[in-house]
């Protein structure tokens, strides 16, 4: 008789008309190998498109002994039905799952091979830590490489003005995720964001610096669409201020940045011969009026070799591919 698995990890993958892409996402996951058992649950929103024949598919593989299964064993089962949104679906697929290892990856997003495998190393290596999370490329909608998400050793303070921890390559600890609460469905895009920082004012996050996930930019995802991305800087804005008080100058920016884009003509917008110092001009009058003053985090965040990387950050990796 062989030894019971070292540990059973949970993945969630909520879907809703991602039938171009998810059947990669899949893949990426039920391909994973390692010492570990896997508890797949794909939660699909009652999609319109073949995203159900696709993920029916693999089930047929699975049952039918075609799929070659490279950890201790594999439990996939699916869902598809309407839900309230993306939070909501994953939500739901975490009442579903049964490991003690959590993680969700959206259905246009993949693991990159060896992903679980190397988090569930660093947890074994690093018992005390209740969240790993790795880097990633982030591709276009074919495939494409257009860079790495610029993650970094884990500071509280610093998640404030940039989320670095990448939601595709982050994996944590069941007990973790139920003691602060878990996801919180009423968030439209930073629901990732916000379970971060709620899980780091009480437990440790290790860093693994190794790629893990691609993230997929295109124009029909939720982050890059380009009448979410205010809303998005909105909500993120408003998360950092209930956490942590305080309303960091980049963020502030950020929002002004894609707020004003949003509202001019496309021919000013990309221009951006106005749109930078008006968004200067709009964040700065903001910032004050959140502040009340000017936050001593803030003076270090403006020194000359920080400013060009945090606001600059913030922009780029919303601009249309």
């Amino acid at each position: 008789m062989s030894d019971p698995p070292r540990h059973t990890v949970s993945v969630v993958t909520p879907s809703f008309n991602q039938g171009a892409f998810i059947g990669e996402t899949i893949e990426s996951v039920l391909g994973q190998e390692g010492d570990f058992s896997l508890d797949y649950v794909v939660v699909d929103g009652a999609s319109t498109d073949d995203s159900v024949e696709v993920i029916r598919r693999y089930e047929s593989l699975l049952d039918g002994g075609k799929w070659p299964i490279r950890c201790r064993g594999i439990r996939y089962r699916w869902v598809s039905e309407k839900d309230r949104g993306q939070a909501d679906a994953i939500a739901k697929g975490f009442r579903m799952a049964e490991g003690e290892i959590l993680a969700w990856l959206n259905s246009d997003d993949t693991y990159l091979p060896g992903a679980i495998a190397r988090a569930v190393d660093l947890f074994d290596r690093e018992p005390d830590a209740q969240a790993v999370f790795g880097m990633a490329h982030f591709t276009d909608e074919k495939g494409g490489g257009l860079g790495k998400y610029p993650t970094g050793p884990f500071g509280y303070r610093e998640l404030a003005t940039f989320n670095f921890v990448c939601q595709p390559s982050t994996f944590f600890r069941r007990s973790a995720f139920e003691a602060v609460g878990g996801l919180d469905t009423g968030l439209r895009y930073v629901m990732d964001y916000d379970l971060w920082i709620r899980m780091a004012a009480r437990y440790r996050f290790a860093y693994l610096p190794e790629l893990l996930s691609t993230y997929r930019l295109h124009t029909a995802s939720k982050t890059m669409a380009a009448g979410d991305a205010s809303a998005n800087h909105e909500e993120a804005l408003r998360i950092v201020m209930t956490h942590y008080g305080w309303a960091p100058a980049n963020r502030v920016f950020a929002w002004c940045h894609h707020r004003l884009k949003s509202k001019l003509p496309p021919s000013l917008a990309d221009a951006g011969v106005l749109l930078v110092p008006f968004s200067l001009l709009a964040a700065l009058w903001k910032y004050l009026r959140l502040n009340r003053a000017v936050r001593r985090e803030d003076l270090y965040l403006l020194r000359p070799r920080n400013v060009r990387k945090l606001f600059q950050r913030q922009i780029d990796i919303y601009r249309d591919y």
